[in-house]
């Protein structure tokens, strides 16, 4: 790892709510997880202190036969990788889907990539939560209330979508931890980031 994030200075949790870390952080990660306000739409910042440290955006040592370019989902350890020349990576946390993240595996290609894009939930997020979900069953235009968040790359394997998605996401704060549906969640600065760093047609892993 290339210098740590923070200084840790103790943490406190409460039943009734995500855990707040009590970091005193880095300049650079304040900016990095800064609001956006020139978006389409405008990216609220990110309380760090409420996602532990580790799953902060960072460049790492990484070792694999994977070549540069290749994005690595690290399912079972909540990370995604992005392979840099030289044995390196930039390194996400993610969000791992109770059900949907945990049913692919394997190799996959970027078959489109989409900004603010719109979302329809599947029809086992109605079956499984109705109250929730029902009422949005004809999908919802991209913004701030969208659950995937400012960017998506949607995965294609054979030349066909295979309905798992790498997205941002509206609770920054579950990042590291499973969540109730969805696909792989980042925090929106860190899905912006990778959206520009990867190409359609990059070649994605999925461990689990």
């Amino acid at each position: 790892m290339l210098g740590l994030p923070v200084a840790l200075a103790g943490c406190a949790s409460s039943a009734r709510g995500p855990i707040v870390h009590e970091y005193v952080i880095d300049a650079r990660y304040m900016s990095m997880y800064a609001a956006m306000p020139d978006d389409k739409f405008p990216v609220p910042a990110v309380d760090l202190r409420r996602v532990d440290s580790q799953f902060w955006r960072q460049e790492v040592a990484y070792a694999t036969a994977e070549p540069p370019g290749t994005v690595i989902v690290d399912t079972p350890n909540r990370f995604l990788y992005l392979v840099q020349p030289g044995g390196m990576a930039i390194r996400y946390g993610v969000g791992v889907g109770r059900e949907e993240a945990l049913q692919f595996k394997g190799t996959a290609r970027i078959g489109r990539k989409a900004a603010w894009p719109r979302w329809t939930p599947t029809a086992n997020m109605i079956r499984r939560e109705p109250d929730r979900y029902g009422p949005y069953r004809s999908g919802i235009e991209g913004g701030l209330n969208n659950p995937l968040g400012a960017r998506a790359l949607y995965l294609y394997r054979n030349g066909r979508d295979t309905y798992f998605r790498i997205h941002g996401t509206l609770e920054p704060y579950t990042i590291g931890t499973n969540v109730s549906s969805g696909c792989i969640r980042l925090m929106n600065q860190d899905i912006i980031d990778l959206y520009e760093r990867v190409p359609t047609g990059a070649r994605v892993v999925v461990l689990q």
